[in-house]
């Protein structure tokens, strides 16, 4: 799952070697925290939110393929 968000991400960035995925399970989840340049946040985010949700939206899809329940999250 990792892979995927680092792919994904990796080519919707300007600067793709400041992209850093982190993995936290939790008991039942596991929590992506997907950290890019500041110059890239917008691109990430993109208007209302949409590429967010397109980007949430896959890895759910892939997860729950796995029987797993994720969540990504955007930092700075």
């Amino acid at each position: 799952m990792k892979e995927l968000i680092e792919f994904i991400v990796k080519n919707l960035v300007a600067n793709p070697d400041e992209v850093k995925v982190s993995e936290t399970d939790k008991e039942r989840e596991t929590v992506y925290t997907v950290t890019v340049a500041e110059d890239d946040f917008g691109r990430i985010i993109g208007r209302s939110g949409k590429v967010a949700t397109a980007i949430r939206t896959v890895v759910k899809t892939s997860a729950k393929k796995l029987n797993k329940h994720v969540f990504v999250k955007f930092e700075k």
